[in-house]
């Protein structure tokens, strides 16, 4: 008998542990593949700011349980963010096999309630019975439909100053798992865009990691500045993306070619 597989991101979660991930927009398996076996412990396939669509995170989703993980570690768990906290998506990344989900701009606890019920079958949700899915192994986990919300993970995006004054309300709700700040949007909301290192913005984050860890709840956020991620996990930031696939390619090829820039032979193609 197959057996539903255990959402290990979860539960470090539930037991406080940091977890350290990666940014993935290359809607590429190929790259998929290559970042789940580097060692961090999640990766997040954005749909939300990609062309990536739901056949296509299928394929990443497949390349990241198929990556071979370097001595020491195991494949980076794969996060799924839909383009919007939308049922029909959620239902439809749900049925290809993601575990976990981070539903954007969730303002309230009425959003909240609303992704968590998409996730859940009749009679604690609207998620449509979908038959022989992937999800299930193609209908080979028998008790599937009973354990599945087990082994799911629901991660909710707050991303504005309103949706900060609601982080109660929202972490109160049951099946929310964790809050992602959103640093990019949130700075915007608040009159910063663009600025999300604004000490406004830093003392409005470090407030909401705090708020979030006191109802019990995991806090996440996305920060690539090693000092200020370092400070975040000080606070009790669980999941936070260290790194961004498309900048890590963008500045190792700058870097590297700003090493020949002195090269005397060196001349413009044109």
């Amino acid at each position: 008998m197959t057996m539903l597989p255990i959402n290990h991101f979860k539960r470090a979660l539930r037991s406080g542990s940091a977890q350290l991930g990666v940014w993935s927009t290359i809607p590429s398996p190929y790259i998929s593949e290559l970042i789940a076996g580097a060692g961090y412990d999640w990766v997040l396939i954005d749909s939300e700011h990609t062309p990536t669509d739901v056949p296509l995170v299928l394929n990443q989703l497949q390349a990241v349980s198929g990556a071979i993980a370097k001595p020491g570690t195991v494949p980076s768990h794969p996060i799924v963010r839909p383009a919007w906290n939308d049922p029909v998506l959620i239902k439809r990344y749900l049925d290809v096999g993601a575990q976990t989900l981070l539903l954007p701009f969730v303002q309230n606890a009425e959003e909240a309630r609303a992704a968590v019920s998409a996730t859940r079958y009749a009679p604690h949700g609207i998620r449509g019975m979908g038959g022989s899915t992937r999800a299930s192994n193609f209908g080979r986990i028998p008790d599937y439909v009973d354990r599945a919300a087990d082994e799911l993970c629901v991660l909710v995006q707050v991303e504005t100053m309103q949706a900060l004054d609601q982080i109660e309300r929202i972490a109160d709700v049951e099946g929310v798992d964790g809050i992602f700040i959103g640093p990019a949007d949130l700075s915007a909301s608040m009159g910063f865009p663009g600025k999300s290192r604004h000490p406004d913005v830093t003392r409005a984050i470090d407030d909401a990691i705090r708020r979030i860890r006191a109802c019990g709840k995991a806090p996440g956020i996305m920060m690539t500045d090693e000092a200020r991620a370092r400070e975040c996990l000080a606070l009790g930031a669980q999941f936070v993306a260290v790194a961004i696939d498309t900048v890590l390619l963008r500045d190792g090829l700058d870097i590297t070619l700003a090493q020949y820039r002195d090269c005397p032979q060196r001349t413009s193609a044109y």
